[in-house]
């Protein structure tokens, strides 16, 4: 193929839609060149990308790490979050993704004590909340995150588990209480 070289393109009325390359190709932006953004900014995606929540309480063993069957997507670009059998994020895109998740916990008897939430890469923890430490009389209590986190864009994936004692303890669903989200924000 052939160079084709100009110093500025329009469409015939300049309000048109100019498409370079087809589905699946990559155009290349070599480094140093800068680009001008008109003032209305430009409307790009941070893909992949999901956000799902936990549609069911699910009952948790106490003093337990459990991992949070969170079920019921929002949405999922490319379908890298798994809502049925492993509920884990493998996003076939390298890149860092921000990831943000969220379990909130209930305990039958009113004696919740200590509730921590943590993301695992790998199925090792990464990160974990600060551990919520209440008095006796407290049921209801959430723990959230938010991490920046290297992806491969193989083989690399993401999970969310809680931690909580008490006993009749319970992942709370409904009003999206327990929740597990990311996307790309760059390579």
């Amino acid at each position: 193929m052939g160079t084709i070289k100009t110093t500025n393109i329009e469409t015939i009325t300049g309000s048109g839609t100019l498409t370079l390359g087809q589905s699946g190709e990559t155009i290349s932006i070599p480094s140093g060149v800068t680009m001008s953004v008109p003032s209305g900014g430009l409307s790009g995606q941070n893909y992949p990308a999901f956000f799902a929540y936990l549609s069911l309480s699910q009952g948790v063993s106490s003093a337990v790490y459990t991992k949070a069957q969170i079920d019921t997507k929002v949405f999922d670009t490319n379908n890298y979050y798994d809502n049925t059998t492993n509920y884990r994020f493998t996003p076939l895109v390298a890149g860092k993704y921000l990831v943000f998740y969220g379990v909130s916990l209930e305990s039958g008897d009113g004696n919740a004590t200590v509730l921590v939430n943590e993301l695992r890469l790998n199925g090792s923890r990464i990160v974990n909340s600060p551990r919520l430490d209440t008095t006796t009389g407290i049921t209801r209590f959430s723990a959230v995150g938010t991490q920046v986190v290297d992806m491969n864009g193989s083989t690399d994936y993401l999970e969310v588990f809680g931690y909580v004692s008490g006993f009749g303890t319970e992942f709370n669903a409904g009003d999206r209480q327990t929740i597990f989200g990311a996307y790309r924000i760059g390579s």
